[in-house]
């Protein structure tokens, strides 16, 4: 049994905590052209699934940090008198790139006294020195959130999908960011092409068995989006896209592997209506998520 965030958060700060989504203005190292394939080719497009908003096309733009915060708080507002909040840095890499300036943007957030939460979505093979010395600081003010992109343990899955990293690399930085007493988060898709419901259920197993035992987990079914290379690779040979009750189902089995002190921070994901081709009962979010709660419901604490 697991626990949904929102009550691990009401559990915590007596209230509902919001996310807001931020941009922290980086860039990945497989666009960049920083990893090399095997044949030599630098990788510049970066994950065959994701747009050009680096997954966060719901994040705020660029803006100096106080402005994204208000203006996401204003979003939040509309529907709701939240005063505690999250700060999720999403879209792309966010602790890729100049050390100096992601200390002073994380350092100026995580001061807000509105901001209870930092949350910073990343890759494993960008977490060096540098990166585990800013961590400890920003830690001893607030709570810090690291979201690892894992995807997968299947390498060959990774592999076509341009991930750019080897599971052992997940594993070293998995294990030194909570050395240091950061909470990680595992970002895990199902779906990917090729891979069949044990290749799904084994990753998850394989994350239910990690020790130290994982903070949390976020769960999302694969999206194919106009203007990605996947979009190009379904047009051309198209594959299996998960139904809602397939999806349902996984999760079901998921969350029966995994620790009950794991927290679920994500069950499914929203792509932009704009450009989701695949799979378009996601478009539904209530149907999505009564479909959902009604599997899994019964699994929380």
């Amino acid at each position: 049994m697991a626990v949904r965030l929102s009550d691990y958060l009401k559990n915590i700060y007596g209230e509902k905590v919001y996310r807001l989504s931020l941009s922290s203005g980086c860039t990945c190292p497989n666009r960049d052209g920083s990893i090399v394939m095997p044949d030599g080719t630098p990788l510049t497009g970066g994950c065959t699934f994701c747009s050009e908003g680096g997954s966060g096309e719901f994040a705020a733009d660029i803006a100096p940090i106080d402005v994204q915060i208000e203006e996401a708080k204003k979003w939040i507002r509309n529907k709701t008198d939240a005063g505690r909040f999250i700060a999720y840095f999403q879209s792309y890499t966010n602790t890729y790139g100049d050390i100096d300036r992601l200390k002073a943007l994380y350092m100026e957030t995580i001061k807000r006294e509105d901001i209870e939460i930092l949350s910073l979505g990343t890759r494993p093979d960008c977490i060096n020195s540098d990166v585990l010395d800013m961590l400890r600081e920003l830690k001893e003010i607030k709570p810090v959130w690291i979201e690892l992109g894992l995807q997968t343990i299947h390498e060959k899955s990774a592999e076509i999908f341009h991930r750019g990293y080897r599971l052992s690399v997940f594993e070293e930085a998995y294990h030194k960011l909570k050395d240091i007493g950061i909470e990680v988060i595992a970002h895990v898709i199902f779906g990917l092409p090729g891979e069949t419901k044990e290749d799904m259920l084994a990753t998850i197993k394989y994350l239910a068995d990690l020790e130290p035992s994982l903070d949390g987990i976020k769960i999302q079914n694969l999206q194919i989006l106009k203007g990605t290379q996947l979009y190009d690779e379904y047009k051309e040979d198209p594959f299996h896209i998960l139904t809602l009750d397939e999806y349902a189902e996984l999760l079901e089995q998921s969350f029966e592997i995994l620790p009950k002190n794991t927290v679920v921070h994500r069950m499914t994901g929203d792509g932009p209506r704009a450009l989701l081709v695949e799979p378009l009962w996601s478009l539904n979010k209530k149907n999505v998520l009564n479909t959902i709660n009604r599997k899994v419901n019964h699994l929380f604490l």
